[in-house]
């Protein structure tokens, strides 16, 4: 069996003590033996206005943020999923919100895009989001080999769209990871139910790390980072602000699930996406 870890953070518009709270907690989720650990979207900043954010964006490949995964990474020797950063390519007019990969010792092996935006008016007081005035969307799909088997990336938003997930499972996905900073009203919604169903109805396990608590510009985040087995069961769940979840991943038993209960291969029709493994960075 393998460990990993999940990382709630409650993230503002100080980049450098967001970036210090991030490097305790990795230390933390090391030291009680995760191999790899997952850090919730927008961990190095969350500020309050659309100029803040096209700010806070780095150029693909250097940047305080990437420095700061790779040096953590080889550091503590663990592989990082690092939730979520905005990342301008050079032909870009806009970032997008990249979750980037680093092995233990410390080199970049996959880059994902967040594909689904959250532009929503949520129910009830109104509260209106438009991630894609901001934020370029993704078009790929990521599967990435890692000591917790082969993991599929999603992020937050991603979350309500199974057909992703399925993907990724043709693919050969083992589990998922998913940074999120779900809002309070639809992580109270909602957020157990996805992660659980994602889990159950691909018979893979899903590490979602979250953002909790309050944040600039009166946003407020669900927290409850999640670790939950292929059978839906939740093995870990993180309390009301900042802290470390982790969990035994068994994937023998998880083997032994999809052979006993093959669901997957009794699916009738098509089978998503793509069947591949292209979506894997070289």
């Amino acid at each position: 069996m393998t460990v990993a870890a999940v990382i709630q953070m409650t993230s503002g518009a100080d980049r450098a003590r967001n970036l210090t709270r991030a490097a305790g907690l990795i230390a933390e989720a090391a030291e009680q033996g995760a191999v790899l650990a997952v850090l919730p979207e927008n961990f190095a900043f969350m500020g309050s206005s659309d100029q803040e954010r096209l700010a806070a964006a780095e150029a693909d490949g250097s940047g305080p943020v990437q420095d700061f995964l790779a040096r953590e990474a080889a550091h503590r020797g663990i592989w990082l999923v690092g939730g979520t950063l905005p990342l301008l390519d050079a032909d870009a007019t806009l970032p997008a919100a990249a979750c980037l990969v680093y092995d233990r010792a410390g080199r970049r092996v996959g880059r994902y895009d967040k594909i689904h935006l959250f532009d929503v008016t949520l129910p009830g007081d109104g509260e209106s989001y438009r991630e894609s005035a901001t934020i370029r969307a993704g078009r790929a799909p990521l599967l990435i080999d890692t000591p917790c088997g082969r993991l599929g990336i999603a992020v937050c938003y991603d979350l309500r769209f199974p057909e992703l997930f399925r993907d990724l499972q043709c693919g050969g996905a083992d589990g998922f990871a998913v940074p999120a900073a779900f809002t309070a009203q639809t992580g109270r919604a909602h957020w157990e139910v996805l992660v659980r169903a994602r889990a159950i109805e691909n018979l893979g396990y899903v590490l979602a790390a979250a953002q909790s608590g309050n944040h600039p510009g009166s946003r407020q985040t669900y927290g409850n980072s999640l670790i939950v087995n292929a059978w839906g069961e939740i093995l870990g769940r993180a309390p009301d602000g900042e802290g470390v979840v982790l969990a035994q991943l068994d994937l023998q038993k998880q083997v032994q699930i999809r052979e006993r209960f093959p669901a997957l291969a009794h699916r009738i029709g098509g089978a998503g996406l793509a069947t591949n493994n292209d979506h894997r960075e070289k």
